[in-house]
């Protein structure tokens, strides 16, 4: 776990483009989103076990997104009051244009079925750039 300022955050409902992170700055093909969503450390690893799979050490692999928000939520028989509820996982949230995955060192073809395949994992609509 990463050091961050407040343990607990607040939900975001930001409708800004992503502006950062959005152009391949390491591999040679990228998965880059085109929906708004959460993506839980579980999703995230799920790809990239996909991707280690079938790329089979002859490429290499780049995560862009790191889950660093909490998702809180208190007990079910619980009455109103007492704070915030204990964190229940981390989530990253993501914007549409945001690079998540990065890949080279394969041909374009093997490339273009990697990321589809890891692309299945995820919750979001794609796109392979």
């Amino acid at each position: 776990m990463c050091r961050i300022k407040f343990l607990k955050n607040r939900r975001r409902k930001s409708k800004i483009i992503s502006c950062n992170g959005n152009n391949l700055n390491y591999g040679d093909y990228g998965l880059k989103s085109l929906s708004w969503g959460r993506l839980t450390k579980n999703q995230i690893e799920s790809g990239r076990k996909v991707i280690t799979r079938h790329i089979r050490g002859s490429g290499k692999i780049w995560i862009r997104i790191h889950p660093d928000t909490s998702f809180t939520k208190k007990p079910i028989d619980t009455r109103m009051g007492n704070g915030k509820g204990e964190i229940l996982y981390y989530y990253f949230f993501v914007k549409p244009g945001k690079i998540i995955y990065e890949i080279s060192g394969l041909s374009k073809i093997n490339s273009l079925n990697v990321l589809k395949l890891a692309s299945f994992k995820l919750p979001l609509k794609t796109i392979i750039i």
